[in-house]
């Protein structure tokens, strides 16, 4: 199973900046942002499944166009699989025919291009032999983590969340666990945005990661631009027995 980094920025702001994509295999995104406009049109058409954390914009952007560029080229409608109240928020917001189509009804309710099947936290779905599950985060708006699962090994990504036992807890009981991608989004100096918005600055994170005993790779991920060399340099100190490392576009993990 491989899983590549397709856009891990908190922002925009320059070529190298692209918003959160990881696409595993060839056929399933973990969120949708705009590292997925980088994919070639037969790539787009590849995808058959996406799960989504949240309903922020950062995450969501591109699945609107992912739909409309390859929606014809398509055997099956493509699944979008998230908590009922992240696709409420996508059928009431996006997919309303008034910011965009509704593709859960085009061209018709029968032969949609896109079905919603909503995802419960806690609840995996398997998908040819690779194990995806929603693990409880605490964001400002319902979202979830997930844990990816070969069998072999586990990687756990945050998704956006701030401080919460829940999802420690979880990633605790994961026995496989090889790697955990969570994110980061401000530094030290913005805590009290961090702690409004429900994101970690590096101190947040430490006191977090103080829950989690199981060792395992740490990547951090959503480091806004013009904040993150900063932000890792903190992250860096405090978190520094546990080598964290920053994710990167292009950056693929095979397990």
């Amino acid at each position: 199973m491989k899983l590549q980094v397709l856009g891990c920025d908190g922002g925009i702001g320059g070529s190298a900046q692209r918003t959160t994509a990881l696409r595993l295999d060839d056929d399933i995104l973990i969120d949708a942002g705009s590292g997925v406009g980088d994919l070639s049109l037969d790539a787009l058409a590849a995808i058959g499944d996406v799960f989504l954390t949240h309903a922020h914009l950062d995450h969501i952007a591109f699945l609107p166009l992912l739909i409309d560029a390859v929606g014809e080229r398509r055997r099956r409608p493509l699944t979008v699989h998230a908590p009922e109240e992240v696709l409420a928020a996508l059928r009431q917001h996006i997919f309303n025919d008034a910011i965009w189509p509704d593709f859960s009804r085009i061209p018709s309710p029968a032969q949609a291009f896109m079905r919603y099947r909503p995802l419960a936290v806690g609840e995996a779905v398997v998908l040819g032999g690779r194990t995806i599950t929603a693990l409880p985060v605490a964001h400002t708006v319902p979202a979830v983590g997930y844990r990816i699962d070969s069998g072999r090994a586990s990687y756990v990504f945050s998704g956006d969340t701030g401080p919460g036992p829940a999802f420690w807890q979880a990633v605790e009981a994961i026995d496989n666990l090889a790697a955990l991608i969570v994110e980061c989004a401000f530094p030290d100096r913005e805590r009290a945005l961090a702690e409004v918005s429900r994101h970690f600055c590096p101190t947040l994170l430490a006191e977090a990661l103080a829950l989690l005993q199981r060792p395992c790779a740490l990547y951090i991920t959503h480091l806004k631009p013009g904040l993150a060399d900063q932000t890792m340099a903190e992250i860096a100190t405090v978190l520094a027995a546990r080598q964290p490392r920053r994710l990167a576009k292009g950056m693929t993990f095979e397990f």
